[in-house]
């Protein structure tokens, strides 16, 4: 009985072998078929890989103009939205942040606001490829960085330094620390403190977007995060939502060399954040971040791929953070002081397209002094008004969480108007810090 089995076993065994020869003509991937539940086609050479480029090269990154401000080999410039009259616009936005991160960066110094950060001017360029239209409407969930989006949409400076200093003016009430903006008619979420939430939060704004008929095709969920905010969790949970649903979500990640003191190559050890993307099925490219024209195409590009396909894009975009992290930190302690000023330099993003623009007769030195004075006189008229206003008032302690006033809430605005009335005028640290509220301190009880 076990020889009896064993022959049929061999016959049937020398059967397939001799199939397999008959069909050994033909190539691996053909013969061999495909793993189930997946299109990978099997093969019998043992090999491993480490890079989406196939030939282990680097992703390659896209320019268009060098670092004169010359279109470099085969780039093409987008000729049909660079106007004279908006690349002046572009400049302006650029040269007004730095504007702004200076003087900003000294009022914190000076104690008159507790926080600030500032960020490079390539962000500008992803500000013009976001511009809302008659037809389409883009959600910006921002990180800490991206005042130039707002700035671009028509938020003023005002409103800036409304917001950095709480004042009665700020929407957000004083409420949020400063730089943590929000605009509900610019389309701007409200930034959060916490690291990487606006990722996984941007891919479900996407997928509600898509399931709406009347905003389907027409919206785009548009996030911004470093790359210290892509070592977290969030980004994967984020990436693998808006890609497995899928959803039009725009992941726009700043790489500029730095999460706080940690450089980018103690972050992670693969071809930085592009190579993530094909991971999750997701269109990618790497553009230059001191590239303006090359932002603002690839942007362009990843809003169109979104609105058109109705899926997830990711940008990696690559620049250098040369200011400190924030104004609590010290770059110097982590990184020469030499290496800063050379790239300031070498690889200056304003530079870069202000030397576009001489090329064309669209900018002088004459203009470029002139407008640097306008934004100082404006940046800091703007702050001298700021600070001179009172703070919302104190009922707005109150407000805004719940539709109805809960009976907690009531009792605890109810304990502080009685605290009010009894040592509000005759406690001295009370009666002066009541004057700088708009309403006083006066609560209703």
């Amino acid at each position: 009985m076990l020889r009896s089995s064993s022959v049929k076993y061999s016959s049937l065994l020398t059967r397939f072998r001799l199939r397999g020869r008959a069909l050994s003509t033909q190539p691996a991937s053909a013969s061999l078929g495909c793993l189930p539940t997946t299109d990978s086609p099997v093969v019998s050479k043992l090999a491993f890989f480490n890079s989406v480029t196939g030939d282990g090269s680097k992703i390659p990154s896209y320019r268009v103009l060098d670092g004169l401000g010359i279109p470099i080999e085969g780039a093409e410039v987008p000729e049909a939205c660079i106007s004279e009259q908006f690349a002046r616009r572009l400049y302006e936005n650029m040269q007004l942040l730095p504007t702004l991160d200076n003087i900003l960066y000294n009022v914190q110094r000076q104690g008159k606001i507790s926080f600030y950060y500032g960020e490079e001017a390539a962000v500008i360029g992803s500000a013009a490829a976001l511009a809302d239209d008659d037809d389409h409407v883009f959600r910006v969930l921002a990180q800490y960085r991206e005042v130039g989006v707002l700035l671009w949409r028509g938020f003023t400076i005002d409103r800036v330094m409304a917001q950095c200093f709480g004042n009665h003016e700020d929407s957000g009430k004083g409420r949020q620390m400063p730089v943590h903006f929000g605009s509900k008619p610019h389309h701007f979420h409200p930034i959060s403190s916490p690291l990487a939430t606006q990722i996984p939060q941007a891919a479900g704004v996407g997928y509600a977007l898509k399931r709406d008929p009347e905003r389907r095709s027409k919206n785009v969920a548009c996030v911004f995060f470093g790359e210290g905010a892509a070592s977290e969790g969030d980004f994967h949970a984020g990436m693998l939502l808006a890609s497995t649903l899928p959803s039009p979500t725009l992941f726009l990640a700043r790489n500029n060399g730095f999460a706080i003191s940690t450089p980018s190559s103690q972050q992670f050890y693969g071809d930085s954040l592009s190579a993530r993307g094909p991971g999750y099925g997701v269109d990618t490219i790497r553009v230059d971040g001191n590239d303006v024209l090359a932002v603002m195409s690839a942007v362009k590009e990843g809003r169109r791929r979104c609105l058109e396909g109705g899926r997830a894009v990711l940008v990696e975009i690559m620049t250098y953070r040369v200011g400190h992290h924030s104004t609590s930190d010290d770059s110097f302690a982590y990184r020469g002081r030499q290496e800063v000023e050379n790239r300031k330099k070498i690889d200056n993003p304003i530079t870069r397209f202000r030397l576009f623009m001489e090329s064309r007769g669209w900018w002088n030195e004459t203009e470029e002094e002139e407008l640097k004075s306008r934004l100082k006189q404006d940046v800091l008229a703007a702050f001298k008004r700021a600070e001179t206003l009172k703070k919302p008032d104190l009922a707005e302690l109150f407000t805004d969480v719940y539709a109805e006033e809960p009976w907690n809430i009531r009792e605890q605005r109810e304990e502080l108007a009685g605290l009010l009335e009894k040592y509000g005028q005759v406690w001295e640290p009370w009666r002066n810090e009541l004057k700088i509220f708009k309403d006083e301190g006066k609560l209703s009880g």
